[in-house]
């Protein structure tokens, strides 16, 4: 029946595992889908709500931040954007009388899979310190708590503002107007965990720290290069871009250290040939790197382009470009011994892949994760910005840098002002619309929020939405962190991970989803968001809210502020609340682009953020042109008898939101650990295929980080390397294992070594369901 969570957290058999898949979506995907759905929502609302997905008067995806075309097909969303939807719009929910029946040390004990399976959060809990059971609090006196201890702290950084990226752009900006106004720039936000690296690489070359390209240069390149990326699980809606390129006559290079069936071929379950037919080959060139080997790469693709006479634009180079010379000089010394064995390649596969780019006159580069989460994220991107700027490929139709974000409006949050680290342009606009003086030193991060909370030098933790703890590295190191905490509040739509690892006290703050009616005072409301590609558009909730109890994340953040700031504040919260048009009335006064606001966001589809190299190759750097960088190559050394480890996502999986146990194109069902590993490398380290072992990270500071009880997978991945599903690997991740410059988290390049396994030879999915906390004290108290 529809609206039925599961009742309990059982333990699973030993995973089932078949051969990984070489197509993607289909029929299959059609199917999995509406069944997920259906479970959830019922047929009837199943209907209702995925045909509003994404479209110019509906709802957007609470999923990915891939954009949308100007013309949209009626089902304008892919299969993991309808279990997102579908987990928003459940019918089941968790009541007052659901947390009277568990106690934080059950729920501790359940899997983050049933957590979320329970549904959406209808009241306002507190945990009281030193109590075992949330109960229910009115909203009056939840903001009096969070009042409470605010003004308790010796100093405004002693609080933690984090943000997930599926806050909208109205929502975000009030967040950071009112961490400003309480006097602290600590406002980490999940940019710091994906794609801090992109932005701080970008900024540096090109003067933007997003994407310079449109979803309509995607269809006219000549080659794109996707590069450290899973679209088929990670952005299924890239994969129709790709098809649509293909067909068009653009060539694809894939590079990854794991083969994935979305870019081998894919099956449109929107078109006959997807249904009926064999579907659409993407990739023409595999290029199965190893696990940080990409620099190596591009810097040899670099040389060789040097070397060919005529392939530069020289052009472009002397009139828009700056350290094109000492870029050059170290390019020409790579070297191909360290590069076969940086990128574990052969020289015909990467002459093959010259002789493509060569080919090309108009080059799209698109990433993710699998470049910025690494030591040398940030020189790495960069030498791809060198690649770019050898050709030409910045602010050319079909040509330039494309970031593939994840969160819906990550994006968007950052643009509202998101960021420990703001600009002082944006501070003085800030202080010159609302009348008060911002603080100007540097907040913090996210790995330095957790260092401050373990080291007691923060003491209250708020998050507009996300799974912090799941989705933080060093898991044991930050859920010690958070326990310190004096509050920790969590403004949400459905329980996670992160509701039971609590401080002294702790307060679940419920919200709106986007697929709900938003009703104030000021009548009904919409918000906006930004996709990854830098447009603006709003998005529309249509279904009663799941509690008359439910606040919007605006109305939080307003009421909080009025009962935290007080008389001493100026600024309209009241109005804020009452009618968002007003909201963005102010965000047009303060950030670029956004002139006229309400206007342009009226109009179907929204609207295109100004983006200078792509719209006028002029580039706001510090030299006033796009930099080429010279660093010396760099990846991570495996020493004998390890392997390298990434951290990935199963395709039941958005995040750390887990859907099922299945992970359908890699030959996975019923079970989330196992590690994959190359049949040789298995071998050599004497790892039969379905074993058990444990995984144990190595770092300098000597601590054992350990993984138990993996299911090992012959699997073909790159020789070397190995991949396991986060969060379960999050604790294998030092703290301090972070890439330069950009400190997110190196989750995909961890040395770990294998042991026999110390547990049983089963799959949990979860600990035993009746096991408490180990070492916990209920409510989190020291």
């Amino acid at each position: 029946m529809a609206g039925k969570p599961p009742t309990g957290d059982p333990v699973q058999d030993a995973p089932d595992v078949t051969a990984p898949k070489h197509s993607a979506a289909g029929v299959p995907a059609v199917a999995h889908t509406l069944r997920m759905a259906q479970q959830q929502m019922g047929v009837r609302r199943t209907a209702l709500t995925l045909l509003r997905v994404n479209q110019k008067d509906g709802f957007d995806c609470p999923g990915c931040a891939w954009p949308e075309g100007d013309k949209r097909h009626a089902a304008e969303f892919c299969e993991n954007g309808a279990k997102a939807v579908a987990e928003e719009a459940t019918l089941r929910r968790v009541t007052p009388g659901f947390f009277a029946a568990h106690p934080v040390s059950d729920l501790f004990g359940r899997s983050g899979y049933w957590l979320g399976q329970q549904g959406r959060l209808t009241h306002p809990m507190y945990l009281p310190e030193g109590a075992d059971h949330y109960e229910p609090v009115s909203w009056e006196r939840a903001f009096d708590i969070i009042a409470e201890e605010l003004h308790g702290l010796e100093s405004p950084d002693e609080a933690v503002f984090y943000t997930s990226g599926r806050t909208s752009n109205e929502a975000a900006f009030l967040y950071q107007l009112f961490a400003r106004e309480f006097g602290t720039n600590n406002l980490p936000d999940c940019s710091n965990m994906c794609h801090e690296s992109s932005g701080s690489a970008l900024t540096d070359t090109l003067g933007v720290g997003k994407g310079s390209v449109l979803l309509e240069d995607l269809h006219k390149a000549d080659l794109i290069i996707v590069a450290g990326q899973n679209p088929g699980t990670n952005h299924p809606r890239m994969l129709n871009a790709l098809e649509q390129a293909k067909r068009g006559g653009t060539k694809i290079i894939s590079v990854n250290p794991l083969p994935e069936a979305g870019l081998e071929r894919f099956k449109n379950p929107q078109t006959p040939r997807g249904v009926a037919g064999g579907g659409v080959a993407l990739t023409d060139l595999f290029l199965q790197i190893r696990l940080g080997g990409d620099h190596a790469l591009f810097r040899m693709l670099n040389k060789l382009i040097l070397e060919t006479e005529g392939a530069t634009d020289t052009a472009f180079i002397d009139e828009h470009t700056h350290g094109f010379e000492e870029f050059a000089a170290l390019a020409r010394t790579a070297d191909w011994d360290e590069t076969l064995r940086a990128t574990g390649l052969t020289r015909a596969e990467i002459e093959q892949a010259l002789e493509m780019v060569l080919a090309s006159r108009r080059t799209v580069v698109c990433w993710a994760m699998g470049l910025t989460q690494h030591k040398h994220a940030v020189v790495t991107i960069k030498e791809v910005v060198n690649f770019l700027l050898l050709r030409g490929d910045i602010g050319r139709p079909g040509a330039g840098v494309c970031p593939v974000r994840g969160h819906s409006n990550v994006q968007g949050d950052r643009t509202m002002g998101i960021f420990e680290r703001p600009a002082p342009a944006f501070l003085d606009a800030l202080e010159k619309e609302f009348g008060f003086a911002p603080p100007r030193h540097h907040g913090l991060d996210v790995v330095r929020a957790i260092r401050a909370l373990r080291d007691g030098g923060a003491k209250v933790f708020f998050a507009m939405g996300g799974n912090f703890v799941s989705a933080t590295p060093d898991t044991d190191v930050t859920e010690a962190a958070v326990r310190r905490a004096r509050l920790t509040v969590h403004v949400s739509t459905k329980l996670n991970r992160s509701h039971v690892i609590t401080g002294a006290r702790a307060l679940i703050l419920p919200t709106l989803g986007r697929t709900e009616r938003d009703r104030q005072r000021g009548g009904d409301q919409f918000v906006t968001v930004e996709d990854s590609m830098g447009m603006v558009h709003a998005s529309r909730g249509r279904l009663a809210p799941a509690s008359e109890h439910l606040l919007s994340e605006p109305a939080i953040v307003c009421r909080m502020a009025r009962r935290v700031l007080g008389d001493g504040s100026s600024t309209p919260w009241e109005e804020f609340e009452a009618d968002y048009a007003t909201v963005r009335d102010r965000i047009a006064n303060v950030i670029p682009g956004f002139e006229d606001f309400n206007a342009r966001v009226a109009k179907p589809g929204g609207f295109t953020l100004p983006h200078a190299p792509r719209d006028s190759r002029s580039f706001p750097t510090a030299t006033g042109k796009a930099n080429f960088t010279a660093s010396p190559v760099e990846f991570p050394e495996i020493p004998a008898g390890r392997l390298l480890l990434q951290t990935l996502r199963s395709h039941d999986q958005y995040n750390t939101t887990i859907y099922g146990l299945d992970d359908r194109y890699r030959g996975i069902k019923n079970g989330r650990r196992v590690v994959m590993i190359h049949p040789d490398d298995a071998r050599e380290l004497r790892l039969a295929d379905g074993a058990y072992a444990d995984l144990v990270s190595e770092w300098t500071d000597g601590t054992e980080r350990r993984a138990p009880g993996f299911r090992v997978v012959h699997y073909p991945t790159a020789r070397g390397c190995a991949a396991a599903y986060y969060p379960e690997t999050n604790v294998l991740i030092p703290l301090d294992h972070t890439a330069d410059a950009s400190n997110t988290p190196a989750s995909k390049s961890v040395v770990v070594r294998l042991e026999a396994a110390t547990s049983n030879t089963t799959d949990p999915d979860a600990p035993d369901p009746d096991a408490a906390a180990p070492g916990a004290t209920p409510g989190g108290a020291a």
